[in-house]
């Protein structure tokens, strides 16, 4: 009785041995060395895209000025540059919102130029019935203690340069048109006129379309 026991015991503990080892994936083998899969070799990190990470990828961005702003967004695409954004040349601050109604009057970088291919390029544009001026005119900037010549100015741009809380007035120079939008107007008068201290007082402004003529 005493041997049936003690060989059923035995054969209890084998059985539990050989099932942690298969339950174990780094259980010594015969040899004495930690047993591996065919997972066991770990492969070289890579992204998404097949570049090893930090590595960067130079080309060469095609001249673009005088293209229609939707063909210079593609043709940059194509040329590997995907980080794009656009501005107005004339400084009124308006939105490119349909880009093909807009062309292209400068890029950075420039054309011709090679460039890691992350880099952001920026289209300066007007609309396709306007004309490029010289240079990019310069993005607003805050109104010091005496009123600047707003005269011909973009009214959004006009509005960025004051202080947030001016007291702002904007009226249609040549009919009682509401101005909802007003990247799409521009200054013919104002009050206080230019050179005027600034102290807080109301300012106003009349103002026409873009494309039209003061009164």
């Amino acid at each position: 009785m005493r041997t049936h026991r003690t060989t059923t015991a035995l054969l209890i503990a084998a059985v539990g041995a050989l099932a942690l080892t298969a339950c174990d994936p780094q259980a010594a083998g015969p040899d004495g060395k930690a047993a591996t899969t065919g997972a066991g070799t770990s492969a070289p990190s890579a992204t998404a895209s097949g570049k090893a990470p930090g590595k960067t990828t130079t080309a060469t961005l095609p001249q673009l000025v005088g293209k229609g702003l939707q063909t210079a967004q593609d043709e940059a695409q194509a040329a590997g540059f995907f980080s794009l954004k656009s501005h107005d040349s004339l400084g009124q601050e308006r939105l490119q919102a349909l880009d093909r109604n807009w062309k292209v009057c400068s890029q950075t970088p420039a054309g011709g130029a090679k460039a890691d291919t992350a880099t952001t390029v920026d289209f300066g544009a007007v609309k396709l019935e306007e004309s490029c001026p010289a240079a990019d005119a310069p993005a607003p900037q805050p109104v010091g203690k005496t009123m600047p010549d707003f005269t011909g100015k973009g009214m959004k741009a006009v509005r960025a340069s004051l202080p947030p809380n001016a007291g702002v007035t904007v009226k249609d120079a040549l009919q009682n048109r509401m101005v909802l939008q007003e990247s799409n107007w521009k200054v013919c008068t104002q009050d206080p006129k230019a050179g005027a201290a600034l102290s807080g007082q109301p300012l106003s402004f009349t103002v026409v379309k873009t494309q039209e003529s003061c009164p």
